[in-house]
C-alpha cells in the first residue's frame, strides 16, 4: 500500500472527540476513497460506504433525502445490519457533490450525533457555492493531492530515517554528498515520468513499464477534460478549451492564460472566462499561480492584476503528453530539451499540496519571477525561481527583485538539479529536491524553513 500523509489526518480525526464531520476534497483518481476506505475498516468494526454517484445512476435512493430520518431508512435499506453505535459505526458518503443537498444535511447528522461520519467528494468548492446553506462549523475540510515527491520516495523504498536525514540537511542549509544526490536526482526524474496519481504510481512499481504508465495516464488526462460536462453543460467547450491549452501555455515564454486564444476571438478577456477557470481549479485537475506587481505581505492583498498561470494538477501527465514514451528526454537531462515547463509544475504541485498559496511576479520592466510565497516568520514574500539547465546563477529578473528595498525581501531561494547549496547576499541555491521540505504550517501558516 502507497504510504499517504493524509492517513495521519483522517486517523487523528476520526480519534478525536470533533463533533465536526471530516470532508476530504480533490481532484478524481488523487486516491480518496482507497485511503478512507483503509482507514474506515481498520479503525471501525461496521464501515458503511455509499458512492451517491453510483446511486445518482442507479436506484437513486438518496435523491430526495432531505432529513436525518429519511438519511436513516436509506441507509438502513442497504446497511442495516451495521448500523451500531458512534464508537463502532462509521458511515461514508462517497462522491457526496452528486446530491448537494446532502451538504447540508451533514450538518443535522453531525448534531444529531448517533454514528461516526466522513465524506469525500470532487468540485466541492463549486457545490458548497450553489448550497443553499453551507454547514459551516459542522465540517472540517480538506484537500487531497496526488502523491508528493516524499511520498514517492516512500514508495520507492526510502523510510522515515532517510527522509529525516534528508530534512536536516535541508535544515541547516547543507548538500548531500555525490552519491545520494545522484540518487535522489534519479527517483526525482522518474518521478517526473510517473507523477504522483496513484494508479500510475503503481503501475510502475509493479511493472517498470513507461507504456503502461502513459496509458493511465492519458485516461486520466481525458477523463479529467471529459468529466466538464457532467456538471457544466453550458460551457463545457471553453473549459475542455482552456484544459487543453494548458500543455501549451507553459511552452510560451510568459506561461500565463492568453484569454483571446481560448476561442481565438479578439477582445475577449480574463474575465469572459472567470467561471471556467473557476471550475478547473476547484475540480483540483489545474493548479492557478496569480500574478503580483507589488509584492507586499500577505500576498493575498496585492492580487489586483488579471494575470494567470495554469498547470496540470500532475507532472506525469504533462511529460505524458510532452514526450509520450520518450523517457530518454526526461532521463538524461538532455541540453536540447528545455524541462522548464516541468519542473515549474512539479515545483507548483509540491508548494500547493505542503498548503502554499501561489502568486509570481509580473512587471513589464522588471521581468517575472515565478513564485511568490508568503513568509509569516518574517512577514514578507519569499520569491522561488525555478531552473532546469546549467545556468542555474542567471536570473537578472530575480536579482532586481531582491535588491528592490520596497519589497522588504529577507530570503530567496533557487532551485535547479546543482547539487551544492550555497547562499549569495538574499539569495540561496539549493537542489530541486529540497522543495519537498518548503511545507505551510496548516495551523498558523508559517513557512518551515
Amino acid at each position: 500500500m502507497l504510504y499517504r500523509k493524509i492517513e495521519k489526518v483522517i486517523t487523528e480525526h476520526l480519534q478525536s472527540d470533533s463533533k465536526k464531520i471530516l470532508l476530504v476534497d480533490g481532484a478524481r483518481q488523487v486516491g480518496k476513497t482507497y485511503i478512507i476506505r483503509y482507514v474506515g475498516n481498520k479503525l471501525f468494526e461496521n464501515f458503511i460506504e455509499i458512492n451517491m454517484v453510483e446511486d445518482s445512476l442507479g436506484d437513486r435512493l438518496f435523491a430526495n433525502t432531505n432529513t436525518i430520518e429519511d438519511f436513516y431508512l436509506q441507509v438502513s435499506m442497504l446497511f442495516g445490519d451495521k448500523m451500531k453505535k458512534k464508537e463502532n459505526t462509521l458511515i461514508f458518503i462517497d462522491e457526496i457533490q452528486a446530491y448537494p443537498h446532502l451538504l447540508t444535511l451533514l450538518k443535522f447528522l453531525s448534531q444529531d450525533n448517533k454514528f461516526t461520519y466522513i465524506a469525500s467528494g470532487s468540485l466541492l468548492g463549486v457545490t458548497l457555492s450553489q448550497t443553499t446553506s453551507i454547514p459551516m462549523g459542522s465540517i472540517r475540510k480538506v484537500r487531497m493531492f496526488p502523491l508528493d515527491f516524499e511520498e514517492f520516495l516512500y514508495a520507492n523504498g526510502m523510510n522515515e530515517i532517510v527522509i529525516l536525514s534528508l530534512r536536516k540537511k535541508f535544515e541547516r542549509l547543507e548538500a548531500l554528498d555525490e552519491p545520494m544526490h545522484n540518487k535522489m536526482m534519479d527517483v526525482f526524474r522518474k518521478f517526473l515520468l510517473v507523477g504522483g496519481m496513484p494508479d500510475s504510481v503503481n503501475s510502475y512499481l509493479s511493472e517498470k513499464n513507461i507504456q503502461s504508465v502513459r496509458e493511465i495516464q492519458k485516461e486520466i488526462h481525458d477523463y479529467y477534460a471529459a468529466d466538464a460536462s457532467k456538471y457544466d453543460e453550458e460551457n463545457k467547450l471553453k473549459i475542455r478549451r482552456v484544459y487543453d491549452l494548458i500543455p501549451s501555455n507553459m511552452e510560451n515564454k510568459k506561461k500565463r492564460v492568453i484569454a483571446q486564444s481560448i476561442e481565438n476571438k479578439k477582445g475577449k478577456t480574463f474575465n469572459d472566462y472567470c467561471d471556467e477557470f473557476e471550475y478547473l481549479i476547484s475540480a483540483g485537475i489545474a493548479l492557478n499561480v496569480q500574478a503580483i506587481s507589488n509584492p507586499a505581505f500577505p500576498l493575498i492583498e496585492s492580487t489586483g492584476k488579471n494575470l494567470l498561470k495554469l498547470y496540470l494538477n500532475d507532472v506525469g501527465i504533462l511529460t505524458g503528453i510532452l514526450y509520450g514514451n520518450n523517457i530518454r528526454a526526461v532521463l538524461d537531462d538532455e541540453r536540447s530539451i528545455n524541462l522548464g515547463s516541468v519542473y515549474e509544475t512539479v515545483v507548483a504541485s509540491e508548494l500547493i499540496a505542503h498548503g502554499h498559496r501561489l502568486f509570481y511576479y509580473d512587471n513589464r520592466n522588471k521581468g517575472e519571477v515565478d513564485y511568490l510565497i508568503d513568509d509569516y516568520d518574517s512577514l514578507s514574500a519569499v520569491p522561488i525561481e525555478v531552473k532546469s539547465g546549467k545556468d542555474y546563477t542567471v536570473h537578472s529578473a530575480l536579482n532586481t527583485f531582491v535588491q528592490n528595498e520596497d519589497y522588504h525581501i529577507k530570503k530567496a531561494f533557487v532551485v535547479s538539479n546543482e547539487r551544492s547549496v550555497m547562499q549569495k547576499g538574499k539569495i540561496t541555491y539549493i537542489p530541486i529536491y529540497y522543495i519537498m521540505f518548503f511545507n505551510a504550517d496548516s495551523g498558523s501558516g508559517n513557512m518551515k524553513l
